[in-house]
């Protein structure tokens, strides 16, 4: 037995260990690839996180193999099957996929890496779809708003409004003086009345008449202040002449 042989071989016993009844040898003529050696087929689901327990497998493929002599230092033939619910085109492309993932592992058993990489495609290419229908769903409730607080019926409202009023009145007597509260029944006013009299107002027309008469214009006249200075000037050379007459006299 060659190294590549044994190294096949190994690789086989691990996967028939690894998938169990998901991994089985078929006929070549089964296979769809054109040779002699071995075939096997395994049989891929998507991944188990992805798929709704309450429901059967959507999508189900076989992805058939079959080593060279020369494997792992050569690529295995690769072949692709839908078993349920694939179209022909996915076919295609998922294959395309895995002949170039084998490819760049060269050198290595590369089956089972096939076979991963195969369950992740058909979960995102059949799978997402629902995902993201559900996180769309619950981002959907999520900004449903919940209102809080109680309900606003019409006896509701009404109550709310007669504790309005109520403490609306309260205030308003809290401003009136005694000798309005204490009037008879005859001759009280109501708030409204004594508000729309002006008495509450007395205080701030008092303030306002003393802002006008604080804005009343002073009228100055320009001839007032002419006289004031010739007045003084008049003064001035007044007390200036006295005071040199008094000098003379002191020195004479």
């Amino acid at each position: 037995m060659t190294e590549y042989e044994l190294e096949q071989s190994m690789e086989i016993e691990a996967l028939e260990a690894i998938l169990m009844d998901d991994f089985k040898e078929i006929h070549p003529s089964e296979s769809g690839l054109n040779t002699s050696n071995k075939c096997f087929q395994i049989n891929i689901s998507p991944q188990e996180d992805d798929l709704d327990e309450s429901t059967t497998t959507p999508v189900e493929l076989a992805l058939i193999f079959s080593h060279t002599e020369r494997y792992p230092d050569e690529p295995p033939l690769l072949s692709t099957k839908s078993l349920r619910g694939i179209p022909s085109e996915d076919l295609r492309t998922l294959k395309e996929k895995l002949q170039q993932e084998a490819a760049e592992n060269l050198g290595m058993a590369m089956v089972y890496t096939l076979v991963t990489s195969a369950k992740d495609w058909l979960s995102e290419r059949f799978c997402q779809n629902d995902s993201t229908e559900d996180l769309e769903e619950e981002a959907a409730k999520d900004e449903i708003v919940v209102p809080h607080g109680e309900p606003v019926t019409v006896d509701t409202f009404l109550a709310w409004r007669e504790r309005f009023e109520a403490e609306l009145a309260l205030e308003r007597a809290k401003l009136m003086p005694e000798s309005v509260l204490t009037a008879t029944k005859e001759k009280r006013l109501t708030g409204r009345q004594w508000f729309e009299s002006g008495r509450a107002k007395g205080t701030a027309t008092v303030a306002e008449e003393s802002d006008e008469e604080d804005e009343e214009e002073i009228d100055f006249d320009d001839d007032d202040f002419e006289d004031d200075e010739e007045d003084m000037l008049e003064h001035y050379l007044a007390e200036k002449s006295d005071s040199s007459a008094h000098s003379s006299r002191r020195m004479s």
